[in-house]
């Protein structure tokens, strides 16, 4: 049986992850994850925007599941793909569809690097995020050590990897962890609101502006600016931008946004 449930609400396709009693996030469950994504990347029809969220009252992915980490530490692999991690956060990253995680609860080590892969995160006012693994003679090794600085700045992500502190909602958005805060009661619906401002927009020019944000800041500015240009051309030239532009006119009798 599948610890993760696929729905689509319009163009927002939401991933809900349950796995009693407090969502942690096992091989077998990462692997799921990884196909789901791996399906929807070819989506691009019926999937503007892909939400992940958590089906247990709490819980975003509360962590790694420790049970699994014991074994790998012992040499022995957890049942699962042991690649899944890895091809799940490549997914999240590079998929076309943005991704956004939705936080209700706690979303800690492995639960908070998953979040982090996500184009953008956006929690309840319950919401509570952090890399705690030094407590336990770890460090995050999904991503954590790499994505958090480039994140919120170096300073505070090695703040956060260093002490193990788990931080709440309102200092989340502050720090810029959290896109936005949501009120608690009926949080997924709220989300799926807020997934809505993006998925309205015509697909291919969600696609490539995402493309644009997440590639170009691998670049060098000069090489970013010329991977903006190039998808820019290739938005503007196609019949739904030609379409668009020409039904788009000002009081005034001008044509602009």
């Amino acid at each position: 049986m599948s610890n993760w449930e696929l729905a689509f609400h319009g163009q927002v396709a939401v991933l809900t992850f349950t796995r009693p009693p407090r969502n942690l996030m096992d091989m077998v469950s990462m692997t799921e994850l990884a196909d789901h994504l791996d399906a929807l990347a070819e989506r691009t029809d019926d999937a503007t925007v892909v939400m992940l969220t958590g089906g247990i009252d709490g819980f975003f992915i509360a962590h790694a599941d420790l049970d699994d980490l014991a074994k790998i530490a012992q040499g022995v692999m957890p049942e699962g793909d042991p690649r899944s991690w890895g091809r799940a956060m490549q997914l999240l990253e590079n998929m076309p569809q943005p991704t956004v995680a939705a936080i209700d609860g706690q979303a800690w080590g492995g639960g908070c690097e998953t979040s982090l892969a996500c184009t953008i995160r956006i929690g309840s006012e319950r919401a509570h995020m952090g890399q705690p693994e030094v407590a336990i003679g770890i460090i995050p090794g999904g991503g954590g050590t790499q994505r958090l600085p480039r994140l919120v700045g170096s300073a505070i992500g090695a703040e956060l990897c260093l002490s193990g502190r788990v931080i709440d909602a309102a200092e989340a958005k502050r720090i810029g962890l959290l896109n936005e805060v949501l009120p608690t009661d009926g949080f997924v619906q709220h989300a799926i609101e807020w997934c809505e401002r993006i998925a309205r927009h015509p697909a291919h020019a969600v696609f490539a502006a995402k493309k644009a944000v997440v590639e170009g800041l691998r670049l060098p500015l000069h090489d970013g600016l010329r991977l903006e240009g190039q998808l820019f051309l290739t938005a503007n030239a196609s019949d739904d931008a030609k379409a668009r532009n020409a039904a788009v006119r000002q009081p005034d009798g001008s044509r602009g946004i």
